[in-house]
Order: structure tokens, then C-alpha cells, then sequence
């Protein structure tokens, strides 16, 4: 393409500059207002037509470009897959080869694990040639059947804070690498993320509502709003430890549980050779160690620009309070992040056949107060307090209901404990023939729900109320009488407490627990450290949200993490005892200790100019200042947000849809807001009457004169339309 630009102005000339315009280049050229000679003037204006007449001619793109493979945004593409896959979830998937070829995909994982790999987002703009084509490389490769899992030395694509010269390398060197254990290659994370952005739309569609863990949009906290909502009543409970299939499973195992909806052959050679592919875990001998002389004084390494700085304190601490049922995280082979995905689909089927086992268990009785619905389906107890459940007659509902997340289940039955016996039985011969897992009864306890059931660090507990019920008679009397139920408590467990802060070395003693000075902390300010734990305590309250005692167990936390910086500070400052520190510092430890003048004028002062740190105090030291339980109802059929949004878009995609509402607003006497502007547009260009006029015009039918000048011949076409106008005005 051409383009001539052509700067010409006579005022601009007279008066003060012009711009001319020359291979892209700016010039500024100032005149002189003196200037009065005519040849001068005619000289000056030849050169200014030579200069700002130019040609430039736009590069071509280059068809070796990888760049110019990406016709779409990559969230698009993914976007596109979880549409289809939840418009059609029962539909078997052959060919997602073609998903693979999008180099869009590729680009979108490329992001994301760079941003796991040096802590900052790449835009794709950022991204270099070089590093397009060797991600192109890679992608060829895959789709070749070239790509080898596990490579220590031959790389496509190597991170960008890998500087290491593998060519350049001793024999040592490379003999170490080749014989231990190493973190998963970068090419390796590449593939694993672009199979899941693939697969965890095929999958999600089609799991079970009964599984909550390693899935978008589903945490802890929906597991106990969910055992809120849905456990009231049950009386026996199977607690059962599934977390060995987590550990690993027969490959043959895997790749049938994949190919019952996926049945494209690259994809499942991909996983496959994921999983059969050995791991290298060796380490070097002791004998190969050098060792190191403890020098008096180590200089703190500084971290480099690129690389990601490491988990804080308060996160590594709360990490160590995962509960038992989160712990252990599957990693199969070179699978990955791609593991967690393939255990759901392996335990999918024990969720398929628990929900049958639901649908056979249930009989419902007409005398009881709930669940007498044949369909099972019905609401029970009331809606703002659904963990209540009243008492009924000796003839009850026989119910169970399920639950997993991760490899630990739960389920309740609501009945003799000769059905949970029975259920239990049945499960371990299901577990055996499906997973040739071996279990006994000591791996499914049956507990009663009086003893107390400990899930996710929470203890699911009943407590008989005699609320006071009120309900209108015959002849609308408001009779109230005593009531007896049963209530579902869900509290934090204190013991647990306790044993994670003692494995954290916080406090020690079980009965009287005893803080323990925090010496990790001992070289960080004052400030430094309170919000360290500070951000720990909000982490904790957000935790037990949903627990009964909330106010109790943050209060606790709070004392112990209290009680462990003022051993510190006690220890650091020498100031001998907690009693001191606290008289310092003030109860929430706000205070500065390292001068004992903090109270002073001068200190505030300085500190309103800012130039001293502020210090900012413990929080949640009263039990009043905790936030209350989240008492909030989890509603009947709970989606997370993203699963609503899709099935509500692809309902509105559906043209049945826009009829249904069409017929919807027929019946109700009713007129869209798109046809009553249409049937104004039409008047005003049939009738030739302003639309201005045409709620008067419509107003004469109550008495009001209309103007004849303004109405055409076609008076009927207006009266068949009087009574659409009044209903599509009451909408407006």
C-alpha cells in the first residue's frame, strides 16, 4: 500500500513553522517574520513541496511467523470448549486433535506457566520470536509423537530463567542431572497444561455434584455448607479413607476410565506415555557430598529480578494447618498438575454408583415430617433454619446421602444401623472389584452421630432443641406449642487445633498449652512481624467461617500467636518476662518496644511525618472483635458461579428460549420493549403522525379530543393496535 503525504499551508509559512514530513522523520523549521523577498520565499517553498512529498510502502507480514498462526484469543478458544462440552455433556469426544493444533492454546499455557516460573504475567506482546518458535517446535513435535516426557538434557522450549549452557557441561554435572531427582522439565509443565485446558471441560460437564475436591469453583468451605444443608438427620455415619488410589493406580485403570468419553488416540498415547514413563527420584550418595564449613557469618542471598520470591511465613504456617482430607495431592508419573484431573475421573465412577445407591436406599414414610416425597427431591425442615430437624414417629424416611472430596467419603444414613452395615458391605466388594483396593471395616468406621464425626478438621455433631413451633389452625388460630428436634452443629475441633500449632512449634502441652516463642521471626522489625501474623489470623477467621464456635477458635489462635511474639519480643528486647513486653506494648503489642519511649510526644510526632515505621497491632485480641459464623443457607441444586453463567448462556443461545419468553409475555398481556419502539416506528411511517403524538393519539379512547390534521385515512390499523400500545406503555 501507498500512501503520499502532502504538507502544504500558506498560513503556516507566513506565520511561525512548519512540519515537514521525510522517511518518518520530524522537521522543525522556524521562520523568521522578517522575511519580505519574494525569490527567498519561492526558493523556500520548492524545498518544502520536495520535502513533504514522500512515498512509504508497509511491510508484508511474514508467512515464517509464528504469530501469524493465532487467529483467535486463547480464553476464546477456551471459552468455545466449555460451551460445547456443557451443551452436550453425553456426548463421546473423538477428535481433539484439532484443539491441539490451536496455537492460541499453546501461547495461553506458555503464559501461565511462565507466570508460575518467575512470578510475573507475560503478556503476549512480551513474548519473543525465538520463544514462539520453539514453542511452535514443541507443538510439532507433539503432534508428531516426537515429544519424550521426563528429557533431561534435549529441550524444545527451556524456561526464560534458565541460563544454564547444556553444551558447555562437565560430566559430572551432566551424570548428576541425568541420576537425580529434578523439578519437572519446562516443556513437560507446557504439554501438561494445554491436556487440561483440553480435558477439564470434557470432564467437568460430566462429574458427579456428590465430588468436591481439585475442581474450579468448589473448596472445603462448599463441603461443610453442603454437610449443613444436606446432613441434618442423619444418624450413622460411614467415614471412609480411599486416599491409597490417590498414591497411584494401574495405568490400564486410568486410561479405561478416560476413554469412556474420550476417544481420541493422541491424546490418551499422550497420557499414557505420562504414566508409564519412569521417574528419576535417586539421590547422590552421602560419599559424593561435599562438606560445607559453617562460616560465622552467611551474607543473605538477594534474589534475583525474574526469579519469584518464596511463600511468606504466614502462608507456609497456614499451610500447615491442611486438614487431613486435603493433604495428600495425587501426582502420577509425569502427569502433573494433569494427576488431580485424572484421579476425579477415576473416582467418578464411585460417585455414579453411590448415587444409585442413594435412589435404592430411599423409602419414604407419609408419617414423618420430611423427606416424604416419593421423588426425594422435596426441601427439608424450614429455609431459614434448614439444620433443624424435627422428631417424628417411630416409622421414619429411610435416607442416605454422600459426599467425597479427594479420597475421603462421607455418608450418612438415616435408618437402622443395619442399612449402614449393609452400605459398607457393598462398598468394600465395589472397591475391590473397581479398584482392587483392599478394605476392612477399621477403614469404614460406622459411628453414631452423638459421638461426634470428624471431617475436615470440623466435628458434625446433633444437639436435641425444644424450640417453640407456631402454625395457624382451623379458623386461622395462631396455636404455639413446645417442639423437639434434633440441630446439626458443625464446630472447629480445638484438639486439632492444638496438634497443628504444637507440629508448628507454637505452644506445647495438651491440656494447658503453652505458647512458645516464634524464633524464626527474631531478625524481622517489629511491624514486619505483627503483619506477618496479622494476615495469618484473617486467613484463620476466613477458614472457620462456617463454624459454630468461630468467635471461640480465632480467639484461641490469637492468644497462642500472641502469647508466642511476646516471648519473642521478651527474648529479643530483654525484657525478661510476657508481663513487661505487654506493658510496653500495649495489649495488642502496637507499641514500639525497641524504644521504651513510644508513649512520648516526639514519637508520634515523628510518626505523623512519617519517619518512623507505624506498627500496627494483633488483631482479634477479644473475642468481640471476631466476625460471626456464616450462617448463610447453601440453596437446593448449588452450581458454582461459572457452571451457572454457562448453562444460562447456552439456555439464551437457544432460539426455543426466545419463544418461550415471546409466549411468556403473550400470556401476560405484555409487550417487549423491542417491539413497542418497533410499533411506534410503524405508526409514525404508516399513519404519518409524530411519535410525540402517539400517547395522546392513543389517549382519545378516555375522552380526549385527537387531532384530525395529523391522522392519515388508515384510522382502523391504528385502532387494532390500541390495545399492544397501552400494555407496551405500562412496561415503559
Amino acid at each position: 500500500m501507498h500512501r503520499t503525504v502532502v504538507l502544504w499551508s500558506r498560513g503556516a509559512i507566513r506565520n511561525r513553522a512548519v512540519i515537514f514530513l521525510h522517511n518518518s522523520t520530524l522537521i522543525n523549521t522556524q521562520l523568521n517574520n522578517d522575511v519580505h523577498s519574494r525569490n527567498d520565499n519561492a526558493g523556500f517553498l520548492f524545498r518544502a513541496f520536495t520535502y513533504s512529498s514522500y512515498t512509504f510502502t508497509r511491510r508484508p507480514p511474514d508467512p515464517n511467523d509464528p504469530a501469524t498462526l493465532m487467529k483467535e484469543d486463547g480464553v476464546a478458544v477456551c471459552s468455545q470448549m466449555w460451551t460445547e462440552n456443557f451443551r452436550e455433556p453425553d456426548k463421546s469426544v473423538t477428535n481433539l486433535t484439532n484443539y491441539l493444533r490451536r496455537f492460541e492454546l499453546w501461547v495461553l499455557a506458555y503464559q501461565k506457566v511462565c507466570a508460575d516460573a518467575t512470578g510475573s504475567y507475560m503478556p503476549r506482546s512480551s513474548i519473543t520470536r525465538s520463544a514462539l518458535e520453539d514453542l511452535l517446535a514443541l507443538r510439532n513435535a507433539v503432534l508428531d509423537c516426537r515429544f519424550k516426557w521426563g528429557a533431561r538434557l534435549d529441550f524444545f522450549i527451556r524456561s526464560p530463567n534458565d541460563k544454564t549452557d547444556y553444551e558447555s557441561l562437565s560430566k559430572r554435572k551432566i551424570r548428576a542431572i541425568l541420576t537425580t531427582t529434578q523439578p519437572s522439565p519446562f516443556q513437560d509443565r507446557i504439554v501438561q497444561e494445554v491436556l487440561l485446558m483440553v480435558l477439564e471441560p470434557i470432564y467437568e460437564a460430566r462429574f458427579s455434584q456428590k465430588s468436591y475436591a481439585f475442581r474450579p469453583g468448589r473448596n472445603a468451605h462448599t463441603v461443610l455448607r453442603v454437610i449443613r444443608r444436606s446432613f441434618a438427620g442423619y444418624l450413622w455415619y460411614i467415614k471412609g479413607d480411599l486416599s491409597t488410589v490417590l498414591d497411584g493406580m494401574k495405568v490400564g485403570m486410568v486410561i479405561n476410565a478416560v476413554m469412556r468419553d474420550v476417544r481420541d488416540k493422541k491424546v490418551i498415547d499422550l497420557i499414557k506415555a505420562a504414566l508409564t514413563t519412569p521417574v528419576v527420584t535417586s539421590r547422590v550418595d552421602d560419599g559424593d557430598k561435599k562438606k560445607k564449613k559453617k562460616r560465622k557469618y552467611q551474607k543473605k542471598r538477594v534474589l534475583a529480578e525474574d526469579e519469584p520470591k518464596p511463600d511468606p511465613y504466614w502462608l507456609e504456617t497456614f499451610f500447615g494447618f491442611a486438614p487431613e482430607e486435603a493433604e495428600v495431592h495425587p501426582s502420577w508419573g509425569h502427569c502433573g498438575i494433569l494427576s488431580p484431573l485424572l484421579a476425579n475421573i477415576c473416582l467418578d465412577e464411585l460417585d455414579r454408583w453411590m448415587e444409585g445407591k442413594i435412589k435404592e436406599f430411599y423409602r419414604p414414610s407419609a408419617s414423618d415430617v420430611i423427606w416424604n416425597n416419593p421423588d426425594g427431591e422435596a426441601e427439608q425442615g424450614t429455609t431459614s433454619w434448614p439444620e433443624f430437624v424435627p422428631t417424628a414417629g417411630p416409622d421414619k424416611t429411610r435416607k442416605i446421602d454422600y459426599i467425597r472430596y479427594g479420597g475421603h467419603v462421607l455418608i450418612g444414613v438415616r435408618g437402622p444401623r443395619a442399612d449402614a452395615a449393609t452400605l459398607r458391605k457393598q462398598l468394600i466388594q465395589f472397591c475391590d472389584e473397581k479398584y482392587m483396593l483392599k478394605l476392612d471395616n477399621e477403614c469404614l468406621p460406622i459411628e453414631h452421630i452423638t459421638k461426634g464425626i470428624m471431617f475436615l478438621d470440623h466435628v458434625l455433631c446433633r444437639r436435641v432443641v425444644y424450640p417453640t413451633l407456631r402454625y395457624t389452625a382451623t379458623g386461622g388460630k395462631i396455636i404455639s406449642e413446645k417442639g423437639v428436634g434434633t440441630l446439626l452443629s458443625v464446630t472447629a475441633s480445638l484438639k486439632q487445633c492444638i496438634k497443628q500449632f504444637r507440629k508448628l512449634s507454637f505452644l506445647k502441652g495438651d491440656r494447658d498449652p503453652d505458647p512458645q516463642p516464634c524464633f524464626r521471626m527474631f531478625h524481622a522489625t517489629q511491624a514486619h512481624t505483627n503483619a506477618q501474623m496479622n494476615k495469618f489470623l484473617s486467613t484463620m477467621v476466613e477458614w472457620y467461617r462456617y463454624a459454630d464456635n468461630r468467635k471461640k477458635i480465632v480467639n484461641f489462635c490469637s492468644y497462642i500467636l500472641r502469647g508466642s511474639l511476646a516471648k519473642l519480643y521478651a527474648a529479643k528486647y530483654k525484657l525478661r518476662s510476657r508481663a513487661k513486653v505487654y506493658k510496653i506494648g500495649a495489649r495488642n503489642l502496637s507499641r514500639p518496644l525497641k524504644e521504651k519511649k513510644g508513649q512520648s510526644p516526639e514519637f508520634h510526632n515523628l510518626l505523623r511525618m512519617g519517619l518512623v515505621e507505624s506498627i500496627d497491632g494483633l488483631q482479634y485480641t477479644r473475642m468481640s472483635l471476631v466476625p460471626e459464623t456464616d450462617y448463610s443457607p447453601l440453596p437446593l441444586g448449588w452450581r458454582p458461579d461459572h457452571e451457572k453463567a454457562l448453562l444460562e448462556y447456552i439456555r439464551l443461545e437457544d432460539s426455543r428460549t426466545l419463544e418461550e419468553q415471546r409466549d411468556c409475555l403473550k400470556e401476560c398481556g405484555l409487550v417487549s420493549p423491542q417491539d413497542y419502539i418497533s410499533m411506534l416506528v410503524w405508526n409514525y411511517k404508516r399513519n404519518a403522525i409524530s411519535v410525540n403524538h402517539v400517547s395522546y393519539t392513543l389517549s382519545s379512547k378516555n375522552g380526549i379530543k385527537t387531532e384530525s390534521g395529523l391522522l392519515s385515512s388508515n384510522d382502523e390499523s391504528i385502532e387494532d393496535d390500541e390495545e399492544g400500545g397501552i400494555s407496551a406503555a405500562q412496561i415503559a
